[in-house]
């Protein structure tokens, strides 16, 4: 199926006292380009992120956002150091004293002075944060590869119609072709009648320069071509592998006929329906940059 290279998707795990929340959104890229914003603390889980989505998209930008959050109990550890509460107490009870001073210092002032209780994250099992991180991005990138794919049929089906668009427009210059160099011949013994009046015309020379000119203005060659890209695009269409990059390239060919034909076929219907094909190639240009 065709794959559009922009989407959402998000994805959750829980475990180890956390949840973890992995989204990822895509656009339109030459390459397959993955970048995560993790925390500083877990840097290391970039690679595993990184290989999970860049073995699922093969072009597109994908820029992923991992968040933590705590799950349930927070695990913090809460110590207190005895011995500078000690000290404290101690310096205090010295200060009262020698001031001659009532002493009353109770636990909760003892507990708010500097250094007494500090309070401490448990360590992360790396191990275990690594396989939460990784159902979280196996989420998310099943939810991006499924809106890709919702979008990859919305520009299949349109694609579909400007294709047969503009196959109707190259079966008219078909139709159109064979006249080409009658109609040049009837224009250039008028032309000599308006010129020479009943001077005698070489009937010969006249056939030779009409020769001449229906193998220059020949667009049979060009006209194969062209059907034959129309062909192969619509094939690539139906594909199960990323054909993007195939139809920017069938893209650009089919330019390059239609300019071809612009040029030699000294026609002004012809040449009306190729600005009509070169309007209508850039709207398929311009869709299939989005195809992956």
């Amino acid at each position: 199926m065709i794959m559009s290279m922009t989407g959402y998707g998000r994805g959750e795990a829980r475990g180890a006292g956390k949840q973890v929340t992995v989204e990822a959104k895509a656009v339109n890229h030459r390459y397959a380009d993955v970048v995560v914003r993790l925390p500083r603390t877990y840097v290391f889980l970039e690679e595993p992120i990184k290989r999970i989505f860049l073995n699922g998209i093969a072009r597109g930008r994908v820029d992923i956002f991992v968040n933590f959050e705590a799950n349930g109990e927070t695990g913090l550890a809460v110590k207190v150091d005895k011995e500078i509460c000690l000290r404290y107490y101690n310096c205090l009870k010295d200060l009262a004293e020698e001031l001659e001073l009532s002493f009353d210092v109770g636990v909760s002032q003892l507990f708010s002075l500097p250094a007494v209780v500090t309070v401490e994250e448990p360590e992360d099992d790396p191990e275990a944060v690594t396989r939460l991180v990784e159902e979280a991005s196996r989420l998310a990138l099943a939810g991006l590869q499924a809106m890709r794919l919702r979008e990859g049929q919305a520009l299949v089906d349109d694609l579909c119609g400007r294709l047969a668009l503009f196959a109707q427009r190259v079966q008219a210059i078909e139709t159109r072709a064979p006249f080409v160099s009658a109609d040049h011949q009837e224009r250039l013994q008028e032309r000599l009648k308006e010129l020479l009046g009943s001077v005698p015309v070489d009937q010969q020379r006249i056939a030779m320069e009409v020769a001449l000119f229906a193998d220059h203005a020949s667009i049979t060659e060009e006209l194969v071509r062209l059907a034959s890209h129309l062909g192969q695009f619509r094939k690539a269409l139906q594909s199960a592998e990323p054909v993007g990059r195939k139809l920017d390239f069938l893209v650009q060919e089919m330019n390059r006929e239609i300019n071809t034909i612009g040029a030699k076929a000294n026609d002004l219907e012809i040449s009306r329906q190729v600005v009509e094909l070169k309007s209508e190639l850039e709207k398929i240009r311009e869709q299939v940059q989005n195809i992956q």
